[in-house]
């Protein structure tokens, strides 16, 4: 068992990150979704049942970022070293948009002659993070250039037509997940909004998906190879055919005004997304070069971490499930829960 800790470590760790990010991609993607769609709400008081729908939920979401991040650090490190670098731009672009994101919450309903500027900078701030979060993914997609285990490329390398298409998909994507969010806690005029943008959303999200899934394969033969080479294509088939049909079970979700389906098939659509990264990508923590085995830290590292992380985990998830719970229901402009 003990000759196997350096093939089994890595695999554990990549799991716990892949969870993280995943976590954080689905739990503040709504919340900066509604900041996405700030901008295009039918009044003051829609924006006020916005904000307050997320008020007791969102400063909780960035623990999945920061698990992410130093998880890459510990586990990874040879992985952190690349990425850091390549990604430095967008990566300070996210953050700053994040806490402007933060400052303009708090700010806001302290604010009254002053309260349309932090809704800018709110929506502002929102719309930076999210595009530049998807900018990142496509950059990373690409692969980052690798000489001698230290990244060889240069500043704007992530700056390419292809990682700013995927900054426009995540925008819609975050859309959707907000306008499913607000189906479940909004009522009257706001719900109503509410249906029509998750539509507009979805038909944004389903193009998005169509366009990456191709363009992807074509800019990479060994991706090409993996999904379309015979028995693959027959094998991983499930997993386009999975999406087309969670995007047409959601078109008749909307038009059935469900008020949870909308929501949870919208994650579906990310769970899919997710695996056909997986599955493109794997074991390539810093692609096309670098697996998750000549990144990985000592295994006396990782273990050493993981005493600190399997307790860690069902804590935070407990937390942040029982947080849901208790914050469940409808809402109103005034701040009551129902």
């Amino acid at each position: 068992m003990v000759e196997h800790l350096p093939i089994i470590l890595p695999l554990i760790w990549a799991v716990i990150l892949a969870l993280a990010v995943f976590m954080y991609v689905l739990l503040d993607g709504f919340d900066l979704g509604l900041g996405i769609l700030f901008p295009l709400a039918p009044s003051h008081e829609a924006r006020d049942q916005m904000m307050i729908s997320v008020a007791p939920v969102w400063d909780g979401n960035e623990t999945w970022l920061v698990l992410g991040g130093a998880g890459l650090l510990a586990a990874f490190p040879q992985a952190y070293s690349v990425m850091l670098p390549a990604l430095y731009i967008p990566l300070i672009l996210m953050l700053i948009g994040l806490i402007l994101r933060g400052v303009a919450f708090e700010f806001r309903f302290r604010a009254s002659t002053s309260r349309w500027l932090w809704d800018v900078a709110f929506c502002a701030g929102s719309v930076t993070a999210a595009f530049m979060q998807g900018v990142s993914l496509g950059a990373f997609i690409q692969g980052f250039t690798v000489v001698d285990r230290a990244f060889a490329g240069g500043a704007f390398d992530w700056l390419t037509p292809f990682a700013l298409f995927c900054g426009l998909a995540v925008l819609a994507g975050y859309a959707l997940l907000a306008a499913g969010w607000l189906i479940i806690k909004a009522e009257d005029a706001v719900l109503d909004w509410a249906y029509r943008c998750a539509r507009s959303a979805l038909i944004a999200v389903a193009a998005a998906l169509v366009i990456v899934s191709l363009w992807t394969p074509l800019q990479h033969p060994a991706i090409a190879l993996r999904w379309f080479a015979w028995p693959n294509i027959l094998m991983l088939s499930p997993v386009p055919l999975a999406a087309a049909l969670t995007v047409l079970a959601a078109w008749r979700a909307l038009a059935a005004r469900s008020t949870y389906l909308p929501f949870l098939l919208a994650v579906v659509l990310f769970v899919l997304a997710y695996a056909g990264l997986g599955i493109s990508l794997f074991p390539y923590i810093v692609p096309p070069s670098v697996s998750i085995w000549d990144a990985a830290a000592d295994p006396k590292s990782q273990i050493f971490l993981l005493y600190g992380t399997v307790p860690l985990l069902p804590i935070v998830l407990a937390y942040t499930a029982y947080n849901y719970y208790v914050f469940r229901g409808k809402t109103s402009a005034h701040g009551g829960y129902h």
